[in-house]
């Protein structure tokens, strides 16, 4: 089967529901249902960054695969790198259901999954199982959280970077999920300067680590993050989770659910916060943008805006794996029209 089937299927596996079509498509990834893109990459859309050489800058987010059961698949679909997770010291189920909404006519979908996962244990399995049958140069993230009760975050996020650092290219710290009580807090400059230099302290030696924020904070809280993450030796951010915040003209009848909203109407926000936060940095860090990329255009205004790679996640809800072939070939094309040789070429235009 090709991703193009596969996505012309997708119809059927979303009429089951938000949450169980999720499931469906991790199962039919699993059984190599969703077919495997064979194109080749142009060398323009190649991007080195973070010690890593990528083959595209389009990568899948954290939380579709939480428990890196369908990594060597994923690779397989033509993503310049796959992040897995989020996954938290222990066990947990998540939040009550329902908990996943699919905005339709919004392109967007709200969650209040609240890192629903099986543990760190069978995570570090599948991962190692997974990284082994990967398609190769394919660079692997590992997303890590914290429990929602009984954390430390001091105490838990070196442990967890330790843990999964002999299987990951680069390590990700979140604390901007909208659905564990109190983890945004962890952005406050202090405690994030805390939780940093615990990590280095713990793990000296380890793959490049980045930082995962919301969109939803002040411009006093960014510079205060950039700040922190510079300081506290990261090598980069990812901006930007999923927003609280309900954009005007919502029209969905789910569009008033708590949780974190993704997708289209989350572009503009999240691209403008990237773009701040690029200015703040000045080169010390490396950006990753998600948050509304649904087209090779879009992927290129958060390149332009100080993107070195950028992340989606929500849209494949709505254009199945085929998506990520068409928006190589959309980026493509964009390049050409706003003039430019390369992806590098790119980076962080609209700020020169």
């Amino acid at each position: 089967m090709t991703p193009a089937l596969a996505s012309a299927l997708l119809p059927l596996v979303r009429a089951a529901g938000p949450e169980r079509a999720h499931g469906l498509s991790i199962a039919a990834l699993r059984w190599g249902l969703a077919g495997r893109d064979r194109s080749p990459d142009e060398p323009r859309l190649a991007v080195r960054t973070l010690g890593l050489r990528f083959a595209n800058p389009i990568g899948l987010a954290a939380g579709f695969d939480k428990n890196a059961v369908a990594l060597a698949p994923l690779s397989r679909l033509g993503f310049g790198f796959v992040e897995t997770g989020t996954v938290t010291p222990r066990p947990q189920p998540g939040n009550p259901r329902p908990r996943l909404f699919r905005l339709d006519e919004d392109r967007a979908v709200i969650n209040r999954m609240g890192f629903n996962n099986a543990g760190l244990d069978a995570y570090l399995r599948n991962l190692a199982a997974g990284r082994a049958a990967a398609r190769p140069g394919v660079p692997v993230g590992a997303n890590v959280g914290i429990n929602k009760d009984g954390a430390d975050p001091e105490r838990d996020y070196p442990a967890l970077v330790a843990a999964v650092a002999p299987f990951a290219d680069y390590v990700v710290i979140n604390i901007s999920s909208p659905n564990t009580p109190g983890l945004r807090d962890l952005q406050g400059e202090a405690r994030l300067r805390a939780i940093l230099q615990a990590v280095r302290a713990a793990v000296p030696l380890r793959p490049p680590l980045l930082v995962k924020v919301a969109p939803d904070l002040s411009e006093a809280g960014l510079a205060a993050v950039v700040a922190a993450c510079v300081e506290g030796g990261a090598e980069g951010m990812i901006v930007s989770n999923t927003t609280i915040a309900r954009p005007p003209g919502l029209r969905s009848r789910w569009a008033g659910e708590a949780g974190g909203l993704s997708g289209a109407p989350l572009l503009a926000l999240s691209t403008d916060m990237l773009r701040r936060a690029a200015r703040l940095a000045a080169g010390r860090l490396v950006l990753v943008g998600a948050g509304g990329v649904a087209s090779g255009r879009d992927a290129l205004a958060k390149i332009r805006a100080g993107a070195s790679l950028v992340q989606l996640y929500s849209a494949l809800v709505f254009a199945g794996p085929a998506l990520v072939g068409q928006l190589r070939r959309e980026l493509a094309a964009a390049l050409d029209e706003q003039g430019f040789a390369s992806v590098a070429d790119a980076v962080g235009a609209d700020l020169r």
